[in-house]
Formats: C-alpha cells, structure tokens, sequence
C-alpha cells in the first residue's frame, strides 16, 4: 500500500500518541522487525527491541513527555515526520522542548523499513543539564 497524506497523517499521528502515552512497545511497533534507525548519524538500531528500549530509556528519562506532530510529508513509500519533544527531565527536573525530523521509508504494509533523523543533540544536552 501506498500512504497518501491522510494516512501518513495518522501513522505519524498514532506515533506521536505512543510516545506521550509512556507505550515503547507501540513505538517499536510502528518498524519492520528488522528495520534500521539512525538518529543525527550515531550507530544504528537495527531491531524493533533496540527501537523499543531507546523509546523505553526516554521515557523514563521524561516522565511527562509530549511529543506533537508538526508536519507530513509524502511521497510514494516515503515520508518525512517532523515532530517536537517536551517533557522535563527526570533527575535535573529541566524543561526541555527541542524539534527533530525523520526521513521513513515504508513497506507495503505501511511499517517503517528505515529511519534517519535528527535533532539539535548540543541543544538538547544544553537543556538537560539547565546551562
């Protein structure tokens, strides 16, 4: 199947909602059982269980995570996700609201294959640490 922006809406939607919801297993779930994530070009997660453990590592680290959806895009197997993420961290208690995108290439049963994304990685250790 191939998504159209209504339904690349909700995949990204739903991915937003597994995530403020404190769900790291709905967030592993939205990839291929063997996908590859790569976040700002670090080492790559290469399962659903690294994804998920990730997803469960910031979860904990911001109890009270948002993460809202700022924009779709589309086209044929691929979409690009950009998202913002607030929450305050756990042990500096230090708000933190940063902004990343990510590049998805889907399956024809709409599960990510791929990833690539990024975010300001200074900014948001600037931000946890309060400085």
């Amino acid at each position: 199947m191939t998504p159209d922006v209504q339904t690349a809406r909700r995949i990204a939607q739903d991915h937003c909602a597994a995530w403020t919801n404190q769900a790291p297993g709905a967030v592993a779930g939205r990839y291929a059982e063997l996908a590859i994530m790569i976040m700002n070009g670090g080492d790559p997660m290469r399962s659903r269980t690294e994804i998920g453990d990730m997803a469960a590592g910031f979860m904990a680290d911001f109890p009270d995570l948002v993460l809202n959806l700022d924009m779709v895009l589309v086209a044929d197997h691929h979409m690009v996700y950009a998202w913002t993420f607030e929450g305050h961290h756990k042990e500096t208690g230090n708000h933190v609201r940063f902004s990343g995108w990510e590049e998805w290439d889907l399956d024809d049963n709409l599960n990510v294959t791929k990833s690539l994304g990024w975010y300001d990685g200074v900014d948001y250790e600037r931000q946890v640490a309060g400085t």
